[in-house]
């Protein structure tokens, strides 16, 4: 039922919680749309102090526009005297925030949810021990926890879009964003890094998290590493080589730095760079193969190993350590003889020196060749 509010001014002795009309108090008509908690947060008061004031029943909840309701504010005084020895009491109102009742919401689930008190909740919304609510309703809540609660609810939204990816052989900064159908600035951004760093296999980045109806752009199937599909008949070779490899015994990721610093040096290669090439490749684990089938700490293809065993004049064995370094020094060293230009040799040890120049560097190559050239002065 709606309130009438013309008891309002002919109730005797009613209890009035910040005094009188000639003490600060003024009238307010209700508007279309109006609830106690706008009013009261307009006029700087409680919902409390307004109920009260006004005698409204079940908490303020129903008020009818055009009704009166004495509100806090200033009133012009009734009498020009003014006992000079007193001062005007006034009650500073408990800061709240506004909270809208929700479906199978109840009392002491907002409390819980904001951490306060149920009692809390009753007494600013002066509602009875049974705290009655219904959905869509306005109550009136402590503002610090409002805002703690909307914080809260803030982060765990920003975290929920987010999630980590580990780095695999092959991998450059713009491979992943192509992948998660985002950009390179956002991961970089993300993971406070630099258009030059580098990364590494098994390093984690913390990336943006692809939905459930958003399927990656690259990696569709067990046969497409890096936006690039491979034949049934490659990524059968390549299990049979990591199957291979993950039952015999290679050298340590140490060793196999001193053994690219050695073999580099022998055929006349810039040891940082040949150690740059097989860090970025495979961070030196010649365990590694990808679904291309490509092989160990250097990441040559076979037909690349056929290319190298042809330059020095003898068969290599790509799952050897010893012969897959050499394949990729030899391979690296002829690369900067024919580029004639350092950058082109590292992108055509990546993409195929015959393709960077008849199309140039794609943009996932230009990403490799600065962070190749990164680990370069890294282990000069």
């Amino acid at each position: 039922m709606p309130i009438v509010t013309a008891a309002i001014a002919t109730a005797a002795g009613a209890p009035l919680l910040l005094g009188t009309a000639a003490s600060g108090w003024t009238t307010y008509t209700v508007r279309p749309g109006d609830t106690v908690w706008d009013i009261a947060s307009k006029h700087r008061t409680d919902v409390r102090t307004l109920v009260r004031a006004n005698h409204l029943s079940d908490g303020g909840h129903l008020i009818r526009a055009g009704a009166t309701l004495r509100v806090p504010g200033r009133a012009k005084a009734a009498t020009p005297h003014r006992a000079p020895a007193r001062k005007a009491t006034r009650t500073t109102p408990a800061r709240t925030a506004r909270y809208v009742v929700r479906s199978g919401d109840t009392i002491s689930h907002i409390a819980l949810r904001l951490k306060v008190s149920p009692s809390t909740l009753l007494r600013l919304n002066h509602l009875d021990a049974r705290g009655t609510i219904y959905v869509g309703q306005h109550l009136a809540v402590p503002a610090a926890a409002a805002r703690a609660q909307a914080k809260a609810a803030a982060a765990r939204a920003i975290a929920a879009r987010w999630t980590t990816y580990t780095v695999r052989s092959g991998d450059t900064v713009s491979h992943i964003a192509a992948r998660l159908r985002t950009s390179q600035a956002t991961i970089i951004k993300a993971n406070r890094l630099r258009v030059t760093s580098v990364i590494h296999p098994g390093q984690h980045l913390r990336v943006p998290r692809v939905s459930a109806t958003t399927k990656p752009a690259s990696r569709s199937s067990a046969n497409t590493f890096a936006g690039r599909t491979y034949a049934d008949a490659v990524v059968r070779a390549a299990a049979t080589n990591r199957h291979h490899l993950a039952s015999r015994a290679v050298p340590s990721r140490e060793a196999t730095r001193r053994l690219i610093e050695r073999t580099a040096r022998r055929y006349g290669v810039d040891p940082s760079l040949a150690l740059a090439v097989g860090y970025q490749e495979s961070g030196w684990n010649q365990r590694q193969v990808s679904v291309a089938n490509a092989i160990g700490a250097m990441q040559v293809i076979p037909s690349s190993g056929q290319w190298a065993s042809a330059l020095v004049g003898r068969r290599l064995n790509l799952l050897d350590a010893e012969d897959n370094v050499t394949a990729g020094v030899v391979i690296l060293k002829a690369l900067t003889t024919s580029a004639g230009r350092l950058d082109h040799a590292i992108a055509g040890y990546y993409q195929g020196l015959g393709s960077v120049r008849s199309h140039g560097m794609h943009a996932d190559t230009q990403q490799y060749v600065r962070n190749v050239l990164a680990l370069r002065r890294q282990f000069a």
